[in-house]
């Protein structure tokens, strides 16, 4: 932008998100990204270790996806979807089911995550439609978080996002998060127990129920909560044996995130559908993407043009957000990136239990996640993390707490040492201002 005052017309005019515009102060100036860091218009250069809100995957800017988006919007930049197609949809599709848990043969396009999570819940209730079945009621699990928009509230948890809107939210059961043990048991802890309960309660006594929606091992922005696979895997072995159809919300999981490529791959039962976004284009370009079995899409199909799933967005399957996302792809066919990805986790594996130790918070850690929390947290609205996060980056680092929870989520371009020194910061933090 060539204007000298930018900054201050963003003060004036612009509305950010999750952002209360009365408390914050001016808007912090971003210049341009590389790799793991990003470059203020102050000069300052600051470690992204919240990857830009989960997006981005191989770091800001990588060249790869930066020319696969130049070369694609030279040649189509849009088309219609509706009747129409283009190569990088289909060459995204090919590699999103040849990575993808076994039988999600059929892509669906949209958005971003929260009209990925629309489809997936239209999808579920149009299939029982289609079976002349009338199932409009959703399992779900208490402090989970699937977006903003309605249905994908409906789905979250009810607290301070959805409050405002709760008359308008419709129906869903939510079945108590299964905390593992403390103690590293193998065994069920008791909120294990109590969850799979009520889910077999309602999978098998319930027939309103339409479908089960999970973030597969990990809870994001509802705190960085994390379950085990083994539970997961009985949950939804659960929904199959009572014909409850399985969401797998994997936004925030998908590409790595949790050290496999996706979530749903750590157990023995695919999902009916599973939803993406976030990484898949590399953090460059919104794009969403719901992934469904051959027999959810095989109940749409029919003679009568009523039977039609009516559901689209004026860029579903943009040629750009693809191109990206195809070369985000070969990044991960012809880099490193598995052992980049095994390196941040190793640190965190190394750091994070003697940071919290020595700090006395709670910790948890999901492959590229890593998460702590004071033993006596104060609430989303902590006015200490708030100060906290400033503190972070007035030391050269971004990180956002979800309320008491600080977190690490880095992109895979960050180094050992990069990693090490965000560490140490955040160790010097707290033990001089916290």
């Amino acid at each position: 932008m060539a204007e000298k005052n930018w900054q201050a017309y963003d003060k004036d005019h612009i509305w950010h998100p999750y952002t209360q515009m009365q408390l914050v102060p001016e808007a912090i100036g971003v210049d341009r990204g590389e790799g793991s860091y990003l470059y203020l218009s102050d000069g300052r250069k600051i470690f992204d270790a919240i990857s830009s809100w989960w997006l981005t995957l191989h770091g800001h800017a990588h060249p790869v996806i930066a020319k696969a988006i130049a070369a694609q919007a030279k040649k189509l930049e849009q088309v219609i979807f509706a009747g129409f197609t283009h190569e990088p949809a289909s060459v995204l599709a090919k590699k999103l089911i040849e990575h993808a848990p076994e039988k999600l043969e059929k892509v669906f396009f949209s958005d971003d995550g929260s009209t990925a999570v629309e489809v997936a819940m239209k999808m579920c209730v149009q299939y029982w439609h289609q079976h002349k079945e009338t199932r409009t009621t959703f399992l779900a699990l208490d402090g989970a978080y699937h977006g903003d928009t309605f249905g994908a509230m409906s789905a979250s948890a009810r607290g301070i996002f959805t409050h405002p809107f709760g008359s308008m939210l419709f129906h869903v059961i939510h079945m108590p998060f299964p905390t593992p043990p403390v103690n590293g048991s193998k065994e069920y802890s008791k909120s294990e127990e109590l969850f799979l309960e009520q889910l077999r309660n309602h999978a098998k006594h319930d027939h309103r129920i339409a479908g089960f929606i999970y973030e597969p091992l990990l809870l994001a922005a509802g705190g960085m909560k994390t379950w085990r696979s083994n539970v997961m895997e009985e949950a939804v072995k659960i929904a199959k044996e009572y014909g409850v159809l399985t969401i797998a919300d994997e936004v925030m999981t998908g590409f790595g995130r949790t050290r496999t490529f996706f979530a749903s791959d750590t157990i023995a039962f695919p999902p009916d559908i599973m939803t993406l976004s976030k990484g898949i284009t590399g953090g460059f370009l919104p794009l969403g993407v719901t992934l469904a079995t051959k027999k959810i899409y095989e109940a749409f199909l029919s003679d009568d043009r009523s039977q039609t799933f009516f559901h689209g967005h004026s860029y579903t399957g943009n040629p750009i957000s693809c191109a990206a996302a195809v070369a985000s792809f070969g990044i991960f066919e012809q880099e490193p990136v598995m052992d980049r990805i095994a390196t941040i986790c190793s640190v965190h594996n190394e750091l994070m239990p003697k940071l919290a130790e020595k700090n006395n918070y709670n910790f948890r850690i999901q492959g590229t996640m890593a998460a702590m929390e004071p033993k006596n947290p104060e609430g989303y609205l902590s006015a200490k993390m708030q100060a906290l996060g400033k503190a972070c980056l007035d030391k050269g680092m971004l990180i956002r707490p979800l309320g008491d929870t600080i977190y690490f989520l880095p992109p895979y371009s960050t180094t050992r040492q990069d990693l090490e020194e965000a560490y140490g910061k955040l160790q010097e933090i707290l033990d001089n201002d916290f």
